[in-house]
């Protein structure tokens, strides 16, 4: 095997777009064979994946190499009755990972898509296009090891990197009512939004935006990591379970003149434009943890269900971002106050043949976000998904898998009156190669 095919693939992997919002901003499954069982994944042996999922379960796999190359889809269907529909309605997600269990150590080195939210508007409120776009992407260190036939303990070293992209408008005066601290009178920029609404400026837009699904033009990197165990409770039975941390990311920027701030008058003109560099403070992703089974009922059917925990909360309660321009800088935070979520995941695998695996599964969770700090630029409101999966031995050393996912459309009121729909469907296909 020519490993420097591996690690090209990896490096496609790194120029992953981001996935968008499905538990809050979180992907429902990692890897075909997972989300074809509604995500579930913490006790069986689901691929290289499980880098994303609970790395102990790799110690489940055969001795030997093995290489995952995937492609994941992700099709949001999002309108507002303010803005129309988004044509953010296309997301590629490329990933790839090699691992290697020799005995009872299991390693290796992968790139994923970990989450993220977007759209896309042809007009806001000043006339010109709104877009949101987050990704967030991990290259991921596992380790595995058998502590005996029964118990296996596993963790991952991840760095992570974020990117963002905002084209979004609102009224003056709402801007200058998100600065912090309160006040316009104060230094240059909130001096000069001062002037401007005293003159009869109507809306402000803060830009910055490079276009593209696959980078961003605020950046931000850090660390995180997981930890994870499997237990095999007798040959039909297994218990796992993960903790994922919280990201330690610093904060997202752009260039000096990355970003620019730009006012209207009532007429819609764009008429000051301010050139800055913008500031994302203290984005993370928020700690993960959760406890799965798989049942192994026939040698043909396994059963699989997993409860996780994603504290939003703690990382959702501020949206806070600052504009450096004229050697002055102002800080706006966007009130979140995201909830935690609770998310149920089951799913099932039928060998059908030697040939071909199936497999269908759901996911349930509530939407994380509460109708008072819901925005249509951020609609992470989707719910339940339902999947469904096929898996094809193409050789005794090959394989494909392939899963089909699809959320129901929840639709949420905003404190302003109008109204957010969103309902997405997505795929995953994966070439598995051991040796």
């Amino acid at each position: 095997m020519k490993f420097t095919r591996v690690f090209a693939c990896m490096a496609l992997a790194g120029l992953a777009g981001s996935a968008y919002a499905t538990n809050g901003m979180n992907v429902e499954g990692y890897g075909p064979i997972a989300a074809g069982m509604g995500g579930a994944s913490y006790a069986y042996d689901n691929g290289n994946a499980a880098m994303m999922n609970n790395p102990a379960t790799l110690g489940l796999a055969a001795n030997g190499n093995r290489v995952d190359v995937a492609l994941g889809f992700l099709g949001p269907d999002v309108a507002s009755s303010m803005s129309g529909a988004s044509g953010g309605d296309a997301y590629f997600m490329p990933a790839a990972g090699w691992t290697r269990k020799t005995g009872n150590l299991s390693y290796g080195v992968g790139m994923f898509a970990q989450g993220g939210m977007g759209t896309e508007y042809v007009m806001g409120m000043d006339g010109l296009p709104e877009r949101s776009e987050l990704g967030v992407g991990r290259l991921v260190a596992p380790l595995a090891y058998n502590v005996n036939s029964n118990l296996t303990l596993g963790g991952s070293l991840d760095f992570v990197w974020a990117m963002l992209d905002m084209r979004m408008a609102m009224p003056l005066m709402s801007m200058a009512g998100l600065i912090t601290p309160t006040g316009m009178g104060n230094g240059t920029i909130m001096g000069a939004l001062g002037n401007m609404a005293m003159g009869g400026y109507d809306v402000a837009r803060i830009d910055f935006s490079d276009g593209s699904d696959f980078t961003g033009k605020a950046k931000g990197y850090g660390m995180a990591g997981k930890l994870g165990f499997t237990y095999k409770v007798n040959p039909m039975f297994t218990i796992g379970g993960t903790y994922h941390s919280k990201t330690d990311l610093g904060d997202m920027e752009t260039s000096t003149s990355g970003a620019s701030m730009i006012v209207t008058d009532l007429q819609g003109n764009p008429t000051q434009t301010v050139p800055g560099k913008l500031t994302v403070r203290d984005f993370q992703w928020p700690e993960t943890y959760g406890l799965g089974v798989s049942v192994q009922a026939t040698p043909k059917l396994m059963v699989a269900a997993d409860y996780k925990r994603i504290n939003w909360k703690d990382v959702m309660e501020n949206f806070t971002m600052s504009y450096s321009a004229f050697g002055d800088t102002v800080t706006f935070a966007l009130p979140q106050d995201w909830d935690d979520q609770d998310v149920f995941q089951i799913g099932l695998s039928f060998k059908a043949s030697d040939a071909f695996t199936l497999r269908a599964g759901a996911s349930f969770s509530d939407n994380p976000i509460p109708d008072a700090t819901m925005h249509y630029l951020f609609p992470a409101i989707v719910e339940d998904h339902y999947s469904v999966g096929v898996g094809f031995a193409m050789s005794k050393t090959s394989e494909l898998n392939f899963s089909l996912q699809h959320a129901p459309e929840v639709t949420q009121t905003s404190p302003m009156g109008y109204t957010v729909s969103h309902e997405q469907t997505s795929w995953q296909l994966m070439y598995s190669k051991r040796f």
